[in-house]
């Protein structure tokens, strides 16, 4: 039988034939997209013709095109929907496909051709795209190695390939703990618990075939339960679990795999020649040195930790007048800090909920880009990975922009955390190619027949991930190297964060947060105390994201610590983190820096963006519509639909005139002491 992988997909959107599409198929078809792959970088690399920018690079971009394929579908699925069958074959891809990249960047005629391309650029007649494409190109060469020789650049190959090893065992292990870990909840336990949480708690159970209620350690079950439960000693014993994931003593103990991480990562940069690993991962980003990053996380650090430590004393006199002595405890804070709210803020979740439904979010986050960008969405029919993902096309005046593909609830399959990712970037090179693109989220599943509920954090969350779908779906450029989010790390998260801000905007609630019983809009009240509490506890969640941070760039900046959780402790004592404060991320569950390279020494990105997204936004505050337009217009054109064509500063520039300060983030976040 033919592989459903390799054939033509003939149907409609050329989306991936998920219902044929078995385990069984996925080694066979890489090995053949391997295959060709190869023979096609040595027919360009072999090429007798004197190197030229459509004989070299643009069949380079066309090179990989079946290996592309098949891996947007099975990293897709392996992420979200994993299987042993699915585990084992991503732990015997990682050293094959890091062998690959090895050969392709190692292989000196291929190489030879981009350089002689670089030395005569300027006499080649090549667009402002091409030219940005051949400087990149070039550039992922060098930084992969291509100029080693000899012992260091096959030394380089191991390590790399050991990387590629530890990155997919370290996401496995946590992966599995997250899904061995539950907490039986007896009839007594769900006192006090809001009737979201406890069909949370119910549908776990569900999934897990039992009957009752359980605990996982699905962030949109454990963080309601620590906010609501009353029983100290419960969320004590959900919270360790929690922050123990990965550090257990058993088979899935990361903290040995994060120190060789480290320490490979170490030599890598040796290898190359540079003088950290930190120093190399930031040099083509917008901060460019380590230094530069401490500095902006520095900024922000004391009047954080300084609102922290006063929100830390409220919520320690409320726990003391429940009649409990003692400190405050990192499992204590979430419970103390939604009952301060519910009294500051007259503000309860549970009352919150019922507005803020799944399908009510969607829409919404559908509405802002329909108004801000003409585009409109279309349910389609599936099958698609799984029963519940949802698809829709994405068209703009009758033409057809992208398939988006929505995968909303947690399951045991799924890795933690939301993301976007896509099954198929847009190019135009070889044909006009536009993109399926996927948002995955963890939101608590309901029972059936039951709504999706979401938090209001679950509802920005939403729209962050779709503000990353946006940037692959307006992506309009010739060479699927740079569409999309092919962008520096710490501008990536840019589109995302700057999307947030239209949850804010009340009309956008006004308009769609409706109760899911009765259809009410949300009372007005309600509606101003929400966005009133915009920066409430924002000492807090700056302080866990920027300890974080810093234990990454710690980890990073210097030589590889023989104990990376010594030196975390060394990192928090000296910033003096509060007690009833932990890590975002503990090292042994910090997936964003140990899975892969992506966020390695590069977690701080998330404030990097957020200083641009605060600033702008403010373009369209300063307009008078946060649907201007114009604004909204040049928000297209220089930064959603640019895609990696022009360096982050510039095409940020292009679009807002300068550089921001990090004023706009410290306001936004409400760290500005009043004047």
């Amino acid at each position: 039988m033919t592989n459903p992988l390799l054939s033509d997909w003939t149907g409609r959107f050329a989306l991936p034939p998920f219902a044929a599409i078995r385990d069984d198929d996925f080694a066979p078809a890489f090995d053949a997209a391997l295959a060709e792959a190869r023979a096609n970088i040595a027919a360009i690399a072999g090429n007798a013709a004197a190197a030229s920018f459509a004989n070299t690079i643009e069949a380079l971009e066309l090179a990989e095109g079946a290996l592309d394929r098949v891996g947007g579908v099975f990293f897709n699925l392996a992420g979200a929907d994993s299987t042993p069958a699915r585990e084992a074959l991503q732990r015997d891809l990682a050293p094959k496909l890091s062998a690959f990249a090895s050969e392709v960047t190692m292989n000196r005629p291929l190489f030879a051709r981009i350089e002689a391309l670089w030395q005569a650029r300027d006499s080649l007649g090549l667009t402002p795209e091409q030219m940005r494409v051949l400087t990149l190109y070039r550039r992922m060469f060098v930084r992969a190695g291509a100029e080693l020789h000899g012992a260091a650049a096959d030394r380089l190959t191991a390590v790399k390939s050991r990387l590629a090893v530890l990155g997919t065992t370290f996401s496995q292990n946590l992966l599995a703990e997250e899904r061995d870990w539950m907490m039986p909840l007896a009839e007594a336990d769900l006192e006090g618990l809001p009737d979201f949480v406890v069909a949370s708690a119910k549908a776990a159970a569900e999934e897990r075939g039992l009957s009752g209620h359980v605990v996982t350690l699905n962030r949109s079950l454990i963080v309601p339960f620590l906010q609501f439960s009353p029983r100290r000693e419960l969320r004590e014993t959900a919270y360790a679990a929690w922050v123990a994931r990965g550090a257990n003593g058993n088979d899935h103990d990361n903290r040995d795999i994060a120190a060789e991480i480290l320490r490979l990562r170490a030599e890598r940069a040796q290898l190359l020649g540079y003088a950290s690993f930190a120093a190399y991962k930031l040099e083509p980003e917008m901060a460019k040195t380590p230094g530069s990053v401490r500095d902006l996380l520095m900024r922000v650090w004391a009047p954080a930790r300084a609102r922290a430590g006063a929100d830390a004393a409220v919520l320690t006199d409320l726990m003391h007048a429940d009649g409990i002595n003692g400190e405050l405890e990192a499992w204590d804070w979430r419970y103390y800090a939604e009952k301060r709210r519910r009294a500051e803020h007259d503000l309860d979740e549970a009352a919150l909920k019922p507005y803020l439904s799944l399908d009510a979010m969607i829409g919404a986050a559908f509405d802002v880009a329909g108004r801000l960008f003409g585009l409109e969405f279309t349910a389609l029919e599936g099958p698609f990975s799984h029963p519940d993902v949802r698809g829709w096309e994405v068209t703009r005046k009758g033409r057809h922009m992208a398939v988006f593909l929505g995968d909303y609830f947690a399951r045991g399959s799924k890795r933690s955390g939301a993301w976007c990712s896509a099954i198929r970037g847009q190019r135009k090179l070889g044909g006009e190619e536009r993109p399926i693109v996927v948002n995955v989220c963890n939101f608590a599943k309901p029972s059936a027949g039951e709504p999706a509920l979401l938090s209001y954090d679950d509802a920005r969350t939403l729209f962050h991930e779709f503000g990353h779908a946006l940037h692959q779906m307006l992506s309009d450029v010739t060479y699927g190297f740079i569409s999309g989010t092919s962008v520096a790390r710490d501008f990536v998260e840019l589109p995302s964060q700057l999307y947030e801000h239209w949850l804010e905007v009340p009309e956008v609630l006004q308009t769609h947060a409706r109760h899911t019983v009765t259809g009410a809009p949300m009372p007005q009240d309600m509606l101003e105390r929400l966005l009133a509490a915009g920066t409430y506890d924002q000492g807090f969640a700056t302080v866990e994201y920027l300890a974080s941070a810093l234990v990454d760039l710690a980890f990073h900046e210097g030589a590889a610590p023989a104990d990376p959780m010594a030196l975390q402790a060394q990192v928090l004592a000296d910033l003096g983190m509060p007690k009833a404060i932990r890590m975002r991320h503990a090292t042994p569950n910090f997936a964003h820096v140990f899975s892969g390279d992506g966020y390695s020494s590069g977690y701080y990105s998330y404030m990097w963006s957020e200083v641009m997204d605060a600033d702008a936004f403010a373009a369209f505050e300063e307009a008078g519509d946060a649907f201007d337009p114009e604004t909204a217009a040049r928000l297209e054109r220089f930064i959603l639909s640019a895609g990696g064509s022009q360096e982050a500063d510039a095409l940020y520039t292009a679009f807002r005139g300068r550089m921001p300060g990090v004023e706009p983030l410290l306001k936004g976040r409400g760290l500005l002491e009043p004047a």
